[in-house]
């Protein structure tokens, strides 16, 4: 008995031990195949002029990083990227840089998303983005400059530039667009004063009177939102202009339509990207907004990474607000992970800012496997077998070319009371003449 007890007691620990080893083998390759997780911050503004746009930009970024994780999971064996949101506080410069160097020092993220504000971008590119060497793609910024400045190569972004913008809303203004029947011979721009109205601005003035229209007043205004802007309308209006072309952004543009309005009986306006707002048809109503028209950078809706983002995005939020970048700001995120995850599928151990950057053309640009919004596990399969893809996203088609821009159509929209949200698309202009 003591014999047999013995012997049995020794299998125990042998089959014991035999399971534990097992159990071991079965569990370290799963443990040793979690893939690195990369960090990647965003800049969305929730304060501020540009606080409308921040929090809806936001869903766009979380919604893109689910779809990357939720492949990475079954491609790669577990999540891939962690977002770190940051309210940058523009106007406010010194925040917006800090913010900016926080999630690079603190939160190690190796890409950044945003700014919005084309000012804060360039802050963001000069004293954090380029010493710290990690890219960032905006998906707001639109202005020219953003093209020309010696980023060394880390600030792309995801929407068009407003050289094409401009020449729309030109074409727009001079009765090119049959759709949107308005015609004017004189106008004026009320801007906000940075890098994106300063642009726009030029840009819309220039292709306007080479169609043979006059710009009476380009008129800037503090980034800062002031209590009045009775100043800069008397001098944007003094020569009675056809039509007034805000270049603003919401917080700016509530208070001085309303002043236009009210103070000065003029009622002719002409909005852009910056002026889309769900806001300011709560603020100032139809009765000043309705029938007028504005342009955006924006996707073909006609797309099939634009059509599965609406779905995906409803399916997560339910119905699109009818604002700007949502989309881009998507399309930063996966242009980001999908750089990422190349260099995990190559067994990469440091992933740094260097790497990501060098990597998203490779995932974004031809040749390659064409993948698209929400097409994340055919990606990462193509990327685990040592295969080019090419991210065709849902605001842009994120071919990133030298200067880091891409190229977009751009929508001719109204504020319409009998639309969805009140913002109707008119028609979509997609040869746009260089100029």
């Amino acid at each position: 008995m003591k014999a047999l007890k013995r012997r049995t007691f020794l299998k125990g620990i042998g089959l014991a031990v035999g399971t534990m080893t097992l159990s071991g083998v079965l569990r370290g390759p799963a443990i040793l195949a979690q893939p690195p997780v990369v960090t990647i911050g965003t800049l969305l503004d929730s304060t501020g002029p540009l606080a409308e746009f921040g929090p809806a930009e936001r869903k766009g970024a979380d919604l893109a990083a689910k779809h990357l994780n939720d492949a990475a999971k079954e491609v790669l064996g577990g999540p891939i990227i962690k977002l770190v949101h940051e309210d940058p506080g523009f106007p406010n410069f010194a925040q917006v840089v800090d913010r900016a160097k926080k999630l690079v020092t603190v939160d190690k993220a190796v890409g950044l998303v945003g700014g919005l504000a084309s000012s804060a971008s360039l802050a963001i590119a000069r004293e954090v983005s380029k010493p710290f060497k990690v890219p960032q793609l905006s998906p707001a910024s639109t202005s020219p400059l953003l093209t020309v400045e010696p980023d060394d190569d880390f600030l792309f972004r995801t929407t068009a530039s407003d050289a094409l913008q401009g020449v729309v809303l030109a074409m727009l203004a001079a009765g090119e667009i049959k759709e949107a029947p308005v015609k004017f011979k004189t106008a004026a721009t009320l801007y906000v004063n940075n890098p994106y109205g300063q642009g726009l601005s030029n840009r819309f003035a220039k292709s306007f009177e080479k169609r043979g229209g006059k710009v009476l007043a380009e008129v800037p205004h503090a980034e800062e939102v002031q209590p009045s802007y009775d100043a800069e309308l008397r001098k944007a209006l003094e020569g009675k202009p056809d039509v007034l072309v805000a270049i603003s952004y919401p917080g700016h543009a509530n208070v001085y339509l309303k002043e236009a309005v009210e103070k000065f009986k003029f009622k002719s306006f002409l909005f852009v990207d910056g002026t889309k707002s769900a806001d300011m048809i709560k603020a100032l109503g139809f009765d000043v907004l309705h029938g007028f028209y504005g342009t955006v950078a924006a996707a073909d809706p006609e797309n099939p990474s634009a059509k599965k983002f609406e779905e995906e995005f409803k399916k997560a939020y339910g119905d699109i607000p009818p604002i700007p970048y949502i989309d881009t700001t998507y399309d930063a995120v996966a242009a980001l992970g999908l750089a990422a995850a190349k260099a995990i599928a190559e067994g990469v151990k440091d992933i740094t800012g260097v790497i990501v950057r060098d990597n998203l053309r490779p995932v974004s640009n031809p040749p390659g496997t064409v993948v698209g919004v929400a097409g994340f596990v055919a990606a990462l399969n193509e990327l685990k077998g040592k295969k080019d893809i090419n991210y065709e996203g849902a605001g842009s088609n994120c071919d990133f070319d030298a200067a880091g821009d891409v190229k977009t159509p751009i929508e001719i929209w109204q504020y319409n009371k009998d639309a969805p949200g009140g913002i109707k698309t008119i028609t979509l202009v997609k040869n746009i003449p260089e100029e």
